[in-house]
Formats: structure tokens, C-alpha cells, sequence
């Protein structure tokens, strides 16, 4: 009872043909190659991308922050002293 015969395959496949019929069955599949192969498509240019992105430099730069010393850090204190 757990498994299912090639007989039982045949006529279910036999039956799933004559309700969607052959043409459209290919007809799936064909747009469903094409879907993958887009996918394939965009994945490869997106790597380029990535690739073109990484080797330029870039535009400019930002400075970072200074070092403090110790004498800076007593003048910049901003709560009153009593």
C-alpha cells in the first residue's frame, strides 16, 4: 500500500495529458526555461556590477576623528564646576 506501481504512474500521467494537453504542457516548460535562464542572466550582470563597483575608487574621502589628548579633554567638558 506504500508504494505505487509504473502502471499507476502511467495513468496518472495519462490523465494529467488529456486534461492540460501536450501543447500546453510544452508550453510550460518552455517558459519556465526561459525564466531560469534570465535568473541566470541577471545574476551574472549583477556580479559585473559588483565587480566594477569594487575596483573603482572612491569619489572622496572623510577625514576621521582627531585624537584627544588629556589637556583637551579637561577644556571641552561641558558640565559647571562648582
Amino acid at each position: 500500500m506504500g508504494t505505487f506501481s509504473i502502471w499507476h504512474w502511467l495513468v496518472v500521467l495519462l490523465v494529467i495529458l488529456l486534461l492540460f494537453g501536450s501543447g500546453k504542457i510544452s508550453g510550460l516548460m518552455g517558459d519556465l526555461a526561459k525564466g531560469i535562464k534570465s535568473f541566470k542572466q541577471n545574476i551574472k550582470e549583477d556580479d559585473k556590477a559588483e565587480a566594477q563597483t569594487a575596483e573603482q575608487k572612491p569619489a572622496g574621502s572623510l577625514a576621521g576623528p582627531e585624537p584627544q589628548t588629556a589637556a583637551r579633554t579637561g577644556e571641552s567638558s561641558s558640565a559647571p564646576r562648582s
